[in-house]
């Protein structure tokens, strides 16, 4: 049986935030809790991704490990994750994947890591017209299978939920399929089916995921949140606790952009400078006095000023105070290393906004800290 959300990557993020959430509303039951199943597809042909895949496709279900502090009390909880309904390889399985997509899909999620929105020159408008050929780009592939969606099925709602860690993500992805779709000179009628027809959600994901469990499966902590921006035929894939409908995402976003990413992004800086230990994590950075301290002085001086301009200073302090015990998390090993990969684009995402924002309001902030991991050498 068809499933009408299809989700392009398999990360242990995925696994641990949507996924879940997708599960835990099925086992709730009741009308409308979800919409159904996933069917999940892989981009990449790498051995661990080909486990992967065979791992969901056993139908077994996976497991997710619940581990932290909340609010001062341990959380220990093993949960095993049955949304995964279906799972296929994009190079091997395209065909079913376009059958898929002009069928009872009404919601299609993505996460494809940061360099998932680039193009490949390959990829050309010959795609069209050619079914049995796979496109390279994510991009591409979710033109051609949206552009077969037009034909076959054009009038059933379809909304697009882009989890990438990218400001307006949606209308981010939503201009790159278009843009592409106007460079392949695509009937102007498909453009405007992908704009006007199609909704492309603006979303914040915010959830620890620190390890992977083999063949599938993770360790994450407690805190989980899905922030929505609100708009009109919307249709999510569940209803859920994590998950939230705002009219004001920018505000989440700065909250973990400025805070949680900048923080993490801070601590891989000193660590990749420091020559420290190749396996130290977040929780050992937090009980170091000197890490903490240049963090804390991070947030407090460099960042906090912008909340306080914003109006917003006291919903800046709530959140740290959740997120200090959340950094603090004793049960997780999140390692600095794997924060560090890709780590100049990272500081580029999550340091330059909180630089450029302090000009904008006006603010008289030397934020050394900042400037000095934008001007090092990676």
């Amino acid at each position: 049986m068809a499933q009408p959300i299809l989700q392009f990557g398999t990360s242990r993020f995925l696994q641990a935030h949507v996924d879940l959430f997708v599960s835990e509303a099925l086992a709730a039951g009741g009308v409308g809790q979800a919409l159904g199943g996933i069917t999940v597809v892989q981009t990449t042909d790498s051995p661990a991704s080909a486990q992967r895949v065979a791992a969901f496709a056993a139908g077994d279900g996976y497991p997710v490990h619940v581990r932290g502090l909340r609010h001062g009390e341990p959380i220990d909880a093993r949960i095993t994750c049955r949304a995964v309904r279906e799972a296929l390889q994009a190079d091997a399985d395209w065909p079913r994947l376009l059958e898929a997509v002009a069928g009872e899909v009404r919601v299609i999620v993505s996460n494809t890591a940061d360099r998932g929105y680039r193009l490949d020159e390959r990829d050309t408008a010959a795609l069209i017209s050619a079914p049995g050929q796979v496109p390279r780009s994510f991009p591409a592939k979710l033109l051609v299978l949206l552009h077969h969606r037009w034909r076959h099925l054009p009038d059933a709602p379809l909304s697009l939920f882009p989890c990438e860690l990218i400001e307006r993500n949606g209308d981010t992805l939503r201009d790159l399929v278009a843009q592409l779709a106007s460079d392949w000179q695509l009937p102007e009628a498909f453009s405007h089916w992908l704009r006007a027809h199609c909704v492309w959600a603006n979303s914040l994901v915010d959830r620890i995921v620190s390890e992977s469990l083999q063949p599938v499966g993770a360790v994450a902590e407690p805190y989980a949140l899905w922030a929505i921006e609100r708009q009109e035929r919307l249709v999510l894939p569940c209803r859920h606790d994590a998950i939230m409908l705002t009219d004001d995402l920018e505000h989440y976003e700065r909250l973990k952009l400025f805070l949680l990413n900048a923080g993490h992004s801070y601590l891989a800086e000193r660590w990749l400078r420091g020559g420290r230990g190749a396996d130290e994590t977040v929780l050992q950075a937090m009980n170091d006095p000197d890490m903490r301290a240049g963090l804390e002085a991070l947030w407090q001086e460099e960042v906090l000023p912008l909340f306080d301009a914003l109006g917003k200073g006291a919903d800046a302090r709530a959140y740290l105070v959740e997120l200090r015990e959340r950094l603090l998390n004793p049960y997780l090993a999140h390692r600095l290393a794997d924060i560090a990969q890709n780590h100049a684009q990272k500081k580029q995402r999550r340091f330059a906004p909180v630089v450029a924002l302090a000009g904008e309001l006006g603010l008289d902030l030397a934020q050394p800290r900042l400037r000095a991991a934008l001007a090092a050498q990676d």
